[in-house]
């Protein structure tokens, strides 16, 4: 790389262009998405300069986290590639029929122990039988009443009478991911379709549910793919956006995919913070195996983050979250109320 070409590089203008534009209202538009996408190593700390000045604007230093259950777990009739749960999964997974209520409130309890804002039940399957929506229904309310925790739903496919069901019972979202952009889908999962998901969240926004949905990086898919997984989420006017990074499980269809480094996770945050700007953009699965040391750099364009285990892999442990989080500066926040500062562990 020349003198010259190095120092264009290390201009910042171009991306803090950007912020600016975004901070006054405006959008970025698709190939301007991809130039974050594309951007070099150099500039990467610059990007992510630009992606900070927006989430500040809207999340100021706080840091949100959400605390998922996997309620039933395995035994998925869906074929999704990436998934340990699905039909065509060999991985070595617990398998089990839906939990009772209690075991569901002692998660809850710990979920509200690890100061996660948000308590997301989950289970595998193509959608919910009446019986498993009945349940969720019923212990909504209970888990809210005890430790003041939102409620996300993720249930798969929902229509829209179920949609409604949940929201009257006091479920504040419903989680069902685009996971890819539509032209990239059949190569995912064939079982059902982009448009299926999107008949689910266009049901639950109807139902007056806040929507979380976002995607996994990492399966194959192009530059391309991801912008316009993240301009179909700015046009459905998704609240929260969980970006995972494929953990690529043995015994699943991609168990040998493996086609992102750290800073190009960092990228894709970046580029979803500034499509997004008010969404609460949260760093999910993957991100101990991805992002590595680079972690704590994801928070500039994040402003949330899984604590403890996911549905069926290990996750960091909290108090490694709770050290990362209080060395930054940043707080947990848990609502409404005055965030506090994290100690540091130790």
């Amino acid at each position: 790389m020349s003198l010259a070409e190095t120092s264009r590089d290390l201009a910042p203008s171009r991306w803090h262009a950007l912020a600016d534009r975004v901070l006054t209202g405006g959008t970025i538009e698709r190939g301007e998405a991809l130039a974050i996408l594309e951007s070099t190593d150099v500039e990467l700390l610059d990007v992510l300069a630009a992606a900070w000045r927006v989430r500040h604007h809207h999340f100021g230093n706080t840091v949100q986290l959400f605390f998922l259950m996997n309620a039933k777990s395995g035994l998925c009739p869906e074929d999704c590639g990436y998934c340990s749960q699905s039909k065509v999964s060999d991985a070595e997974i617990p398998r089990y029929n839906l939990l009772s209520a209690p075991k569901l409130m002692e998660a809850a309890k710990l979920a509200s122990e690890q100061q996660s804002k948000t308590f997301c039940i989950v289970i595998s399957a193509r959608g919910p039988t009446q019986r498993e929506i009945d349940f969720v229904c019923e212990i909504t309310p209970r888990i809210k009443q005890a430790y003041g925790l939102n409620i996300c739903a993720c249930l798969g496919l929902l229509t829209p009478e179920q949609a409604t069901q949940l929201a009257a019972a006091g479920v504040d979202k419903v989680n069902h991911n685009l996971n890819t952009s539509e032209r990239h889908y059949a190569e995912v999962c064939t079982t059902h379709t982009y448009a299926d998901r999107v008949a689910t969240l266009a049901a639950c926004r109807s139902a007056g549910l806040e929507l979380c949905s976002g995607g996994i990086m990492g399966m194959g898919e192009t530059h391309d793919d991801l912008v316009d997984m993240a301009l179909d989420l700015r046009a459905l006017g998704v609240e929260s956006i969980p970006l995972n990074f494929l953990n690529a499980i043995d015994g699943t269809p991609l168990e040998q995919v493996n086609r992102i480094n750290a800073r190009d996770c960092l990228r894709g945050l970046a580029m979803m913070r500034m499509v997004n700007p008010a969404a609460e953009i949260r760093i999910a699965g993957g991100r101990e195996i991805h992002l590595g040391s680079l972690q704590p750099l994801g928070l500039y364009a994040a402003n949330s983050m899984f604590v403890g285990d996911y549905l069926t892999t290990k996750g960091q442990l909290p108090e490694a979250d709770y050290k990362m989080i209080a060395e930054m500066g940043f707080v947990i926040t848990r609502g409404a109320e005055s965030a506090e500062p994290m100690p540091a562990a130790g």
